[in-house]
């Protein structure tokens, strides 16, 4: 009974480990504001540090000027919507996107990751 019990214990931490609880790459954001995705070796490494940046990084509150210092300039905006593209998600030929909304007080109110 003890064997099973440590199996299922196991499997349970695999499937939040798979599922994006655990982190894959550390957050730096050097490294995501000069991520040129046209290269190859650049390709997914956005989409990798996405987990880190959502689990370490409390985005919400904080103001236009801070997300542009942290993570460079949008890919995309207007005026209440900024927008990053994360590359290759590592599900084939999908890509991520990383929309951040703001208010009128150019605060964030919410982050949203989408893969398509």
């Amino acid at each position: 009974m003890k064997i099973i019990s440590i199996a299922l214990l196991t499997f349970i931490i695999l499937i939040f480990g798979l599922s994006g609880k655990l982190t894959h790459e550390k957050f730096d954001s050097k490294k995501w504001r000069n991520a040129d995705q046209n290269l190859e070796e650049n390709w997914s490494i956005r989409w990798d540090m996405m987990n880190s940046l959502r689990n370490e990084h409390e985005l919400i509150g904080k103001s236009y000027e801070e997300i542009i210092k942290i993570l460079g300039t949008p890919d995309n905006e207007n005026k209440s919507e900024l927008y990053y593209s994360l590359g290759y998600t590592g599900n084939g030929i999908n890509t991520g996107n990383l929309k951040i909304e703001i208010n009128a007080e150019k605060k964030v109110t919410n982050i949203k990751v989408s893969e398509g």
